[in-house]
């Protein structure tokens, strides 16, 4: 079982789909060099697919090249940062990071 990712920027999020069927996204917004993930959604049916690393991956390798900065609202991604630390270095320097009070 494959995951697609794709940037769906009309709907200001990356797309994860698994034989046609949408499995899940990662909503954003984009300003200023910056890109701020807000909200990531897996459907019940892929929760054990890597949908949601699949998007993490996808969608950061993205910002990479972009040249963008992240900041990750959405617990999930800063969590998969925390836990691949060769992300790292795309955190805007007024990210919060885990385990640190806003």
């Amino acid at each position: 079982m494959a995951v697609e990712v794709a940037d769906a920027p009309e709907r200001s999020r990356y797309e994860a789909w698994i034989d046609g069927e949408l499995a899940g996204f990662a909503e954003y917004r984009r300003k200023d060099g910056t890109i701020t993930f807000s909200h990531t959604h897996v459907e019940s049916s892929a929760q054990d697919a890597g949908v949601g690393s699949a998007l993490a991956r996808h969608s950061l390798d993205a910002a990479r090249s972009a040249g963008e900065q992240v900041v990750p609202v959405c617990p999930f991604y800063a969590g998969w940062i925390e836990r691949h630390p060769d992300y790292a270095d795309l955190l805007h320097a007024d990210a919060p990071r885990l385990g640190e009070e806003t």
